[in-house]
């Protein structure tokens, strides 16, 4: 990008060059998905409008590599559409390859990094070009078979013809809907129309025209193909609607005028603009915003602190009341806080809502990977995907990338097994891969699934006792769960050999710690012969810390929520000891304990005959924390510590709960980590 554009400039252009890109791969892989023998042709020409999309926007920012590349995408798109080429196999895994190069170029871009990717541009450029031989000519040119006049036919683009000319030939009937509606509305009941027309086939054109009968009218007259009987296309068209249908006839029509006018551009025709005033047509169409996500970030920190001063101001109401000191002061001052609360709510609602992005983003690019990867290793994949609808923080979207590609290319590599062993094993040669997103209140959980051979336990043994990580006792004495955590650690991989995509043991490793990262949690459930399935548990957002207040010997803490599972109260007789570590059994399962007293070596309160436990987990683990009582839950915006208390294990960071009441956020994530490993500590307090 040239230097003289500025920060904004260049943020502008990576914004919108990655959504086109996004929606360009998306509409590449539904073209693979609906078949590429017959491509739909609405998603067909979404794909050729988005690379036209990126070469403008390209060329005005002077990013010269992708604009020759979105070029030569949009030309052979081009030739796909008006039917010069087909959308085979080969034409469909090179177009495939291209959001690949295109986001790393752009990628480049938002760095200012040293263009690495120009010969890979230049190749696939090459390659776009190539092209083949177009088919070859009709024997017979098939709009000679229907009866529309040089009126019709001299109007029509070029695409336009061309599709008129591929539904013809596939023994569709063809009619003309003529209707009229008010300028005030004619946009949106136009799309309305075409949206119950393609119901039964496709509109090829749409041909504007005046009402003679009514000047604040607007007429159309639409060309549909379709095989369904008039009767149906009447019902759909609605009352309104003349439907007609166009008749065959056996020899050609009148060639169309010389002086006819042809309309231009190869789209199918867009609604005719409202008519408008100088002023109203230097409005941008587009009533969109791009907010940079930190600028997100600062105002949501203000609302937090805005929150303090509401709570503080609950407090103060609630002191005056109680002191009788002016009762109607009081109250009114009670009555302000409630609506304060209630625009606060609002306010933050909002920032997430602005926040949020679809899970798809992500998903589309795993599904090209998939492809990819497939072909590598000689195995034959189907990924079923579905939920990317489903909305996360842009901030956590981002960072899923890396856990889930190392999910999926663990599950085509070591999951699924060759297409011979699933034979003997008596299972189809085609492997599943599932990733799913769903729901889950204020969490999202994802899950990717397999149907390959499962997690060999023996082998996670062998090589645990290798690695030196356990004796073959200690292993022996491992739970289940504790020894499949086991493929979670530095360097475990199960693998006998190294591959291209796999063996070298940083994959697990990598998905614990980005997930954790995310306040995320993790399960693994695995069968032998039957498959293997990963769920991650994710928050919505990590923007706002919604805290639960808990008391310990006097002191208050606060506990982030992401990472709480559920809070129980246990008798103190349902502690046992486990080699030298405290647990207690929940719902048939060991769960390790921590009184949270002992872990910051505060003065015990006694022996009380019943515990809360606040149930909390990160990644693959989980862990009990003992407290005396649980006071509740509040919105927290925390603060980093001084350096007197920076180094402080098990602390995050701290907080104002109102009335100048500061408590410290525990740090979930490194008082697992300390109790879990049973690595011994100093006392923090």
């Amino acid at each position: 990008m040239p230097a003289d554009r500025s920060q904004k400039a260049l943020a502008e252009f990576v914004s919108e060059a990655q959504e086109t890109i996004d929606a360009l791969g998306h509409g590449l892989m539904q073209l693979e998905a609906g078949g590429h023998e017959d491509p739909d042709p609405d998603v067909l020409n979404g794909v050729f409008r988005a690379a036209h999309t990126l070469k403008g926007l390209s060329s005005m920012s002077g990013v010269e590599r992708l604009t020759r590349l979105a070029h030569a995408l949009e030309d052979l798109l081009d030739e796909v559409r008006l039917g010069r080429r087909r959308l085979d196999r080969p034409a469909l895994d090179l177009l495939l390859e291209a959001p690949e190069v295109l986001s790393r170029i752009v990628a480049e871009e938002a760095s200012g990094a040293a263009p690495a990717s120009t010969d890979a541009a230049a190749r696939l450029t090459d390659r776009l070009r190539a092209g083949e031989a177009p088919p070859p000519a009709r024997a017979a040119d098939s709009l000679a078979t229907v009866a529309l006049g040089p009126e019709v036919l001299g109007i029509l683009t070029e695409y336009e013809e061309h599709r008129l000319r591929a539904n013809l030939d596939k023994g569709l009937g063809l009619h003309r809907v003529k209707v009229s509606f008010d300028l005030d509305g004619f946009d949106r009941e136009l799309a309305a129309l075409n949206g119950r027309l393609k119901r039964l086939g496709e509109v090829v054109s749409t041909l504007p025209s005046s009402d003679l009968r009514d000047p604040q009218a607007i007429a159309f007259e639409l060309l549909f193909a379709s095989k369904e009987p008039v009767d149906a296309i009447r019902r759909e068209a609605g009352p309104a609607a003349a439907v007609e249908a166009v008749p065959r006839v056996e020899a050609p029509p009148p060639a169309p005028r010389a002086d006819a006018p042809r309309r231009a551009g190869g789209a199918l025709s867009p609604a005719p603009e409202a008519p408008s005033d100088d002023a109203a047509s230097l409005r941008s169409a587009s009533q969109a915003v791009r907010v940079d996500i930190h600028e997100l970030d600062r105002l949501m920190n203000a609302v937090g602190e805005l929150v303090l001063v509401k709570t503080s101001l609950v407090a103060l109401a609630e002191r005056l009341r109680a002191e009788g000191r002016d009762p109607a002061a009081a109250a009114e001052l009670q009555r302000i806080n409630r609506t304060l609360e209630r625009r606060l709510e609002e306010l933050q609602a909002g920032i997430l809502e602005v926040r949020m992005v679809p899970l798809e983003q992500v998903f589309d690019k795993l599904s090209r990977m998939v492809r990819k990867l497939a072909r590598e290793v000689g195995k034959e994949i189907d990924l079923r995907v579905s939920g990317g609808e489903v909305e996360l923080d842009k901030l956590i979207v981002e960072d899923l990338s890396d856990p889930l590609m190392h999910l999926i290319r663990n599950a085509i590599d070591h999951g699924i097994e060759a297409p011979e062993r699933r034979a003997r094993a008596g299972k189809p040669p085609l492997g599943t891969v599932r990733l799913e997103a769903a729901p889950q209140g204020n969490k999202v959980r994802i899950v990717v699934e397999d149907d390959g051979g499962g997690i060999d336990e023996d082998r996670i043994r062998e090589v645990a006792v290798q690695r030196g990580l356990a004796t073959a006792g200690d292993v022996g004495a491992l739970s289940r769960r504790e020894l499949m955590n086991l493929i979670f650690v530095p360097g475990f991989s199960t693998a006998r050999q190294v591959t291209s995509l796999s063996g070298r043991g940083v994959g697990m490793d990598v998905v614990k710690s980005n997930v954790a990262a995310l306040s995320g949690i993790i399960d693994l459930h695995t069968e032998r012969g039957r498959g293997t399935r990963f769920e991650i548990t994710l928050p919505v957002t990590l923007a706002i810390v919604r805290a639960l207040v808990v008391w310990v010997a006097g002191r208050t803490y606060a506990v982030p929520l992401n990472s709480v599972l559920e809070i129980l109260e246990v008798r103190a007789a349902e502690v046992r000891t486990l080699s030298t570590r405290e647990v207690v059994t929940v719902r048939g399962a060991t769960l390790p304990l921590v009184r949270l007293s002992t872990f910051f070596g505060l003065p015990g309160a006694g022996a009380p005959e019943r515990l809360f436990v606040v149930v909390v987990g990160l990644a693959q683990e989980r862990l009990g924390v003992a407290v005396d009582a649980v006071v509740g839950q509040q919105d927290v915006v925390v603060k980093p510590l001084g350096s007197v208390l920076q180094g402080v294990r098990g602390i995050a960071g701290a907080t104002d709960l109102g009335s100048r009441r500061t408590v410290l956020v525990l740090d979930v994530g490194a008082i697992i980590e300390d109790v879990v490993s049973g690595e011994p500590r100093e006392a923090a307090g």
